[in-house]
């Protein structure tokens, strides 16, 4: 294949992307950038050539930012791109792998928009630029849902009538993409363990947790959308299905509903200051350190719950933004999970060291730095060997 081969991760506000050299089939790393602020009337690009000097500028009301990326690929990017894996949050029940764009498949996927309407809309939307732009240019879509495609009935079943079990409403599970490099990568650090039962926590902005048995997802916190298990950013997570039958009761139409579960619970809902972590830390008030508390309650319940599913558990993964940086959410976690069987090392956590348990730990603890965009590659390059 000749060019670079593209990554995009689309989100509302923001589009990263990175470029890959497949010359030999196998991908590495050439250059990351981002268009910031694509809901305003200037967005800016921010990237770095192929000699690491940055590129800045805003982009006119009259510009796309896809064209823009491009071109600024043709010209400083190794050239124009040989095909574009993206991230695409949802993939429904049939995809248990990435599988190349075309008309039915992109119809599809915007199906799916009201069970990811935080992600899925932001997804789709470069997808279609890029057909506009380069109609002839391959486009994979590598989904958050495939990696858990695997569990049993029994794990994703809701309690509900047969009927809506066939319509999709069933249990799926996002984060995949992290999961997988997580899966990749914990089989190089510890293959012993990894070979093992295994409990990876993807805590960012969104949270979940994910049961690995052999490196295979068994189960996770993540359901139907994105909004159940863990306390997250700006959602809430676990969530009786009767306080949104009450707020229908009280007149809130569905838009309201959405909004107020999507943008303004979770972290920031319960603090009422904030859905990151950093400024809570920094803040140390009393509603801070209730979200925090509340926060490593539900994620060490929901490492009971997983380790149960498992029938076991031999190691914990900390991975993205939280779970690779947050030393001291990390202690809070484990702290309440004790009678596991973890405990950490206090420097090697204060240091965000890969392994971070205690040398007396009955289950092991580790820091993972997650790559989705690595993912999204090999993953795409998959598809396209395979045509």
């Amino acid at each position: 294949m000749t060019g670079p081969l593209l990554v995009i991760n689309a989100g509302s506000s923001s589009l990263k992307f990175e470029t890959f050299d497949v010359s030999d089939g196998t991908p590495r790393r050439n250059l990351r950038g981002e268009i910031e602020r694509l809901a305003s009337d200037a967005p800016h690009f921010v990237a770095r050539d192929g000699e690491g000097r940055p590129v800045e500028r805003l982009l006119g009301a009259d510009e796309d930012p896809l064209a823009v990326l491009l071109a600024w690929l043709g010209e400083h990017g190794g050239g124009a791109p040989c095909a574009v894996g993206h991230r695409v949050v949802h993939g429904g029940a049939r995809h248990i792998g990435p599988a190349l764009i075309d008309d039915a498949l992109l119809a599809e996927l915007a199906t799916l928009v009201p069970l990811a309407p935080l992600h899925q809309p932001h997804n789709l939307d470069p997808i279609r630029r890029l057909r506009t732009h380069a109609p002839s240019l391959p486009q994979v879509a590598c989904f958050d849902t495939a990696f858990h495609r695997g569990h049993s009935e029994v794990v994703d079943r809701f309690a509900l009538p047969e009927a809506l079990y066939a319509q999709g409403v069933r249990r799926y599970g996002f984060h995949g993409l992290s999961y997988a490099w997580i899966a990749r990568r914990f089989a190089e650090v510890a293959p012993t363990l990894a070979a093992g039962r295994v409990i990876a926590a993807h805590l960012g902005s969104g949270c979940s947790a994910c049961a690995m048995v052999g490196g295979r997802s068994v189960d996770s916190t993540m359901g139907f959308t994105a909004l159940e298990g863990l306390v997250m950013g700006t959602r809430p997570g676990q969530l009786d299905a009767g306080v949104v039958l009450y707020l229908v009761e009280q007149g809130m139409e569905a838009k309201a509903i959405e909004h107020l579960l999507y943008y303004e619970s979770g972290l920031k809902g319960l603090s009422g200051i904030s859905g990151d972590v950093r400024d809570l830390l920094a803040d140390g008030g009393a509603r801070a350190r209730l979200a925090l508390d509340v926060f490593a309650y539900r994620a060490a319940a929901a490492f009971a719950s997983l380790a149960a599913s498992m029938g076991g558990l031999d190691a914990v993964i900390f991975t993205a933004g939280i779970g690779e940086n947050a030393a001291t959410i990390r202690a809070a976690i484990v702290q309440r999970c004790a009678w596991l069987g973890v405990a950490l090392d206090p420097a090697r956590n204060a240091t965000n060291s890969t392994q971070i348990s205690a040398a007396d730990s009955k289950v092991a603890a580790y820091v993972i730095p997650t790559d989705e965009e690595a993912t999204i590659a090999r993953e795409t390059l998959a598809v396209l060997a395979a045509r």
